[in-house]
């Protein structure tokens, strides 16, 4: 079996949720210091690991990140090698994700380039973001590089797909967490009570409107309530209710007018329904965006490799902390074909192991030509 894929096999029973990736750190230093080499120059930032490899003749340096935490999701996959963390899984990836940056800086190292090469393993990718923090660091500030680059496993995409596309790859995120205070009572006497119940159900049906009608159509946005807490028994009225959603927008614009409608719908609904509304807009990421230049001359280079398939795609709604770098550093992310049928963040994703060595390969080979 190739090692990359036992060294994803071993990630995946080990999945921790952000800033807690203790083992994996442990994980992946003891790996790191297995590459016997003078080249390698090595970091620590909370749980996560910058690992630097001196160039030849470096005139830059060229920076590469993978995120190295899992979700809170139970794993049901069957397969031989599951999640020893109970409650825990690697159900976006990032196994995936940290197989092949070690492939990568295996090959870096031992046929260093012209270059300093920065590999970047972050941790918080999943919340409560661990990018942003990082690079305002002494550690990143320090070897901070000139370029960066990343990608994303694709599920639905076939082995040896790469996906990508200059300008806005990933949207623009902020979480939502609303929490309704009224006045509980028996289900008999409604009208002396404030009941949250009716409150959050009304506003829930009302923010959808914010959509329709407050975010230009060509401008794409996404309100989603996923989850709603409220009340402790059928015959009595619920003084309080805490609903949690997300939102994705096209644009940072887009992004703050969300918002401040929001607050506003808040404003009226605490004189409408007699309460009080509290809103946290939580973990905020900016939205991916690929330097022109530098993805065309990635997509060039990917369109002319034997075995792989490269093609343009649309920018897609979800969010990745990746933009905090993007935002700073030219660079961009690509989608990896994995061929799985189960999407990300599913209690079933499995994505094709045969994705690691082809990618490993495909991006040394890639690194190799960085002009």
């Amino acid at each position: 079996m190739n090692k990359f894929i036992e060294i994803r096999r071993d990630l995946h029973q080990i999945p921790e949720i952000g800033f807690h990736e203790v083992k994996t750190q442990a994980y992946l230093l003891n790996y790191i210091n297995s590459l016997d080499s003078d080249r390698i120059e090595i970091k620590t930032w909370r749980t996560g690991v910058l690992v630097k490899v001196n160039g030849k003749n470096p005139t830059k340096t060229v920076g590469y990140r993978t995120d190295i935490d899992g979700l809170p999701v139970n794993e049901e996959t069957n397969l031989p090698f599951p999640s020893k963390h109970d409650g825990m899984m690697h159900a976006c990836g990032h196994d995936v994700h940290m197989s092949i940056t070690l492939g990568l800086l295996t090959n870096i190292v031992n046929e260093p380039i012209a270059d300093n090469v920065l590999f970047i393993f972050q941790p918080a990718e999943e919340g409560p973001g661990g990018a942003k923090p990082l690079m305002v660091s002494m550690e990143f500030q320090e070897w901070k590089p000139d370029v960066i680059y990343a990608l994303h496993i694709a599920p639905e995409y076939k082995v040896g797909t790469i996906a990508t596309k200059p300008g806005l790859l990933f949207a623009h995120t902020s979480e939502l967490f609303i929490d309704f205070y009224g006045t509980s009572g028996h289900a008999a006497f409604p009208h002396l009570t404030n009941d949250m119940i009716v409150a959050s159900s009304h506003f829930i049906t009302q923010i959808q409107s914010i959509i329709s009608r407050n975010v230009n159509p060509l401008d794409s946005a996404v309100i989603t309530i996923g989850k709603i807490n409220g009340g402790t028994v059928q015959n009595v009225i619920a003084d309080h209710v805490r609903i949690e959603g997300t939102m994705r927008s096209l644009s940072a614009e887009s992004m703050n007018k969300l918002k401040e409608r929001i607050l506003s719908m808040i404003n009226g609904f605490q004189e409408s329904f007699q309460c009080k509304i509290k809103v946290d807009f939580g973990c905020n990421y900016y939205g991916v965006i690929n330097n022109e230049t530098i993805t065309n001359d990635f997509l060039t280079f990917a369109k002319n490799y034997n075995g792989i398939e490269a093609i343009e795609c649309d920018v897609a709604m979800t969010g990745e902390d990746f933009g905090f770098m993007t935002k700073d550093i030219p660079g961009m992310m690509f989608w990896l074909g994995v061929d799985s049928p189960f999407g990300l963040h599913h209690q079933k994703l499995n994505p094709n192991e045969q994705a690691i060595p082809l990618t490993i390969e495909f991006l040394t080979n890639f690194f190799k030509n960085i002009k």
